[in-house]
């Protein structure tokens, strides 16, 4: 049996359904001295803004039994730096990139794509409307199903033909399918959840939050019930392909995601201890896929979201 692995995201067709989750390989070209990423379906790349962002104060990031803590705060290059100096090393490699954003002003994102138009080398944007440690914007436009039918509408409007639009979704909300549904309304190609939930770590000896902002977002296996419950919520309440994020560090994870209705994976914590987590997936999704006796990752849907 030939097992088929590409997937569609509205106009573009991923090689395979394993990318990376934003944050976890940097821009892209962290760690290509040990994998190489144009093996991926995609990589997502850190969240850019329009300025260069210098993050929250240390301690930003904290280990625990079953995840992780991560109060980074969008720390980042900013676009234009983006595009000067990662996106041409990236082109060259022949990696396939979607590009997250985020922004302080619901116009900011239509001005981050106008600006990265003109440049070749990437496949979409992915708007982070979900960021639990910032103060401004972050989960504020991705709380409210109108500012995210907006929001998307907009930079809808501002992308290139060819070029898809995932929008990335919080946990913390009851009703993450009329959210999502608000983001199928407004054009978009696809949605990605889950972004990281909410947290906090006590200083005991300090009676007092470990991190600055108080809470962080919390990722890791801990999360994966979670996000496999939102995913299989999202994806009976939108026609359009679902990114399931959260919690994965193994093959059996991924295939769950199949299940509940993702069309494709983004791999992330799981990435801070195996690098290669991802692209050893690559490798053995189409194995698994054909001892089950299916010819492509849609086919581990489950009947009921057939329907």
């Amino acid at each position: 049996m030939n097992v088929d692995l590409s997937v569609r995201l509205g106009p573009v067709v991923l090689k395979n359904p394993i990318l990376t989750a934003s944050g976890l390989w940097g821009y892209g070209l962290d760690y290509v001295d040990l994998v190489d990423p144009a093996d991926l379906g995609a990589v997502v790349t850190k969240t850019l803004t329009i300025e260069p962002r210098l993050g929250n104060p240390q301690p930003r990031m904290r280990e625990l039994e079953h995840g992780v803590l991560n109060s980074i705060g969008l720390e980042n290059i900013g676009l234009s730096a983006f595009i000067r100096t990662k996106l041409g090393e990236l082109t060259r490699r022949k990696v396939d990139v979607v590009v997250s954003i985020a922004a302080r002003e619901e116009s900011e994102f239509a001005q981050m794509i106008d600006e990265l138009t003109p440049h070749e080398g990437w496949l979409g944007v992915e708007l982070n409307l979900s960021c639990p440690n910032v103060a401004r914007g972050g989960l504020d436009f991705g709380r409210d199903p109108e500012c995210i039918e907006r929001i998307v509408r907009s930079a809808k409007e501002a992308l290139p033909e060819g070029k898809c639009l995932l929008v990335k979704l919080t946990p913390s909300s009851t009703e993450i399918g009329a959210l999502a549904a608000a983001g199928e309304r407004g054009g978009a190609d696809a949605i990605s959840c889950i972004n990281a939930a909410v947290g906090l770590e006590v200083d005991l000896e300090r009676r007092r939050p470990v991190f600055a902002r108080g809470t962080a977002g919390y990722s890791g296996p801990a999360i994966l019930p979670i996000a496999l419950a939102k995913v299989w919520e999202v994806s009976h309440a939108v026609r359009i392909p679902v990114v399931g994020i959260g919690g994965i560090s193994s093959l059996e994870d991924v295939l769950a995601f199949l299940v509940v209705g993702a069309s494709a994976v983004q791999v992330g914590t799981a990435l801070l201890a195996q690098p290669d987590l991802a692209n050893s997936f690559v490798h053995q999704l189409p194995i698994e896929l054909e001892r089950r006796g299916m010819a492509s990752p849609g086919d581990m849907v489950a009947d009921e979201l057939r329907t």
